[in-house]
């Protein structure tokens, strides 16, 4: 007896569920031979899946539903809402954009590939029914695509509005001083118009000063602090326009990131006690890594410089180690947390990237028999009576990081919170394919 529509799709969602491992896997594999994929070659196989199980969830609730149906609907708002977790994710673990349309190609080809053993596989069903769910495939990457790639741009443009409120800051500060030094004219003038003679005029002005020396001493202290926060503001917006232009590129060698993070730390020593922070620096004394050594310092220095620089009182902790085929730095504090002002979207982008990573990232680890090393969500009760003050250029600073890591195939985790402080921790590859690497014994399907 000829199976009906319904059940065609029935045994077509089935046929999908249960070769569901050798689909990823076969997914991963393909991404992982693409010399163009070089980001997700440093994330666990959870971490690499990521949402894209619940959307094959979905897929098959959709094959089993009826067209235009309740169940149907449904199964298409939950892809969306996976999709939107997965752009989010790619952004906070460093993908190019290039890097998580190509991912989603190769696992449009896998669906594809695999829909055509099934048509071999069961004659009894229908070459209409096959096409119509090969259509469906391209719908779902048609909706990982779209809202991945559109949660991917939103996460940028607000980090863009973010610079907005630096750069409109800055600006303040300079009419803050435009007015400063306007009321010093004036009053300089004023002292003009009170004597006759020019000559006479510079004598008694260099003689006398109009402005008592406190007065003098204290101005001349604000215009100079305030001139070296914008030269500081300016620098670090030209390193991020070289590197949004992509006009940085990696030169990746062999380097021993334990010695580069031991003087690193060494360094900022002085920083410490002169702001009375206990800095603690610790790790394996040996860990050899291939990376940029001149941009892993930068984005180190960067972290710890800001920690020490925003942490009024307590300790800042610079720690690493590896794991698996990843090697991670943390710099954490205790300071009053990323809360507030023009960089939160960013800060708290990359906060709920890390929040929702973790809780799919535990899934994958407990079934593999270990724990996740994603950073927890961290309590604060009260965070809104709590939130902290966003400082100059916060916002620019971190933008610089997380550019750094995409340059570096890095992921960057955030947790912050008034109550405990900011710990930031980045996750690099232990190592840099440069051809199709083999892969692991773990990922092999069999």
């Amino acid at each position: 007896m000829p199976l009906s529509k319904s059940q065609q799709f029935a045994t077509l969602s089935e046929h999908i569920h249960a070769r569901r491992d050798l689909i990823l896997k076969s997914w991963r594999k393909a991404d992982r031979a693409d010399p163009d994929q070089t980001t997700g070659r440093s994330l666990t196989l959870g971490q690499f899946l990521d949402h894209i199980p619940e959307m094959l969830d979905a897929f098959e609730l959709r094959l089993r539903s009826r067209p235009g149906g309740a169940a149907a609907r449904a199964a298409a708002v939950d892809e969306k809402d996976e999709g939107v977790k997965h752009g989010l994710h790619r952004w906070q673990q460093g993908y190019r954009l290039q890097e998580l349309i190509n991912e989603c190609g190769h696992l449009q080809l896998c669906l594809h590939e695999e829909m055509g053993a099934i048509a071999v596989d069961y004659p009894e069903i229908e070459t209409a029914t096959v096409t119509e769910a090969q259509r469906q495939i391209m719908v779902l990457i048609n909706d990982i695509v779209s809202e991945s790639a559109g949660q991917y741009q939103r996460m940028q443009q607000a980090e863009a509005a973010g610079h907005v409120g630096d750069l409109r800051g800055a600006i303040a500060t300079l009419r803050r001083i435009e007015q400063h030094r306007a009321t010093l004219l004036h009053q300089a003038v004023h002292d003009i118009k009170s004597d006759v003679l020019g000559i006479n005029l510079a004598a008694t002005l260099l003689g006398q000063p109009a402005m008592a020396e406190t007065e003098r001493i204290h101005s001349t202290a604000y215009m100079q602090l305030a001139v070296q926060g914008l030269n500081t503001m300016l620098e670090e917006l030209m390193e991020l326009a070289r590197l949004q232009a992509g006009q940085e590129t990696r030169k990746i060698a062999e380097i021993d990131a334990a010695t580069l993070l031991t003087e690193l730390g060494a360094a900022h020593q002085p920083l410490a006690g002169e702001r009375r922070l206990d800095l603690h620096v610790k790790g394996p004394t040996r860990l050899k890594v291939e990376g940029d050594g001149e941009k892993i310092r930068r984005l180190a220095k960067n972290l710890l410089g800001n920690a020490l620089k925003y942490t009024p009182a307590g300790a800042v902790d610079l720690t690493w180690g590896k794991e698996k085929e990843t090697w991670w730095l943390m710099v954490k504090d205790t300071g009053p947390g990323l809360m507030s002002g023009p960089g939160t979207a960013l800060a708290t982008g990359l906060q709920e990237a890390t929040a929702s990573a973790k809780e799919s990232d535990e899934k994958s680890a407990a079934e593999e028999g270990h724990a996740s090393n994603v950073l927890p969500a961290p309590w604060d009760a009260d965070a809104e009576e709590s939130a902290s003050v966003h400082q100059p250029g916060e916002g620019i600073g971190l933008s610089i990081v997380k550019r750094l890591c995409e340059l570096l195939d890095a992921s960057i985790e955030i947790a912050s919170s008034a109550a405990t402080g900011t710990t930031f921790r980045v996750v690099f590859p232990q190592r840099y394919r440069h051809s199709s690497p083999p892969v692991p014994a773990e990922d092999a399907v069999t």
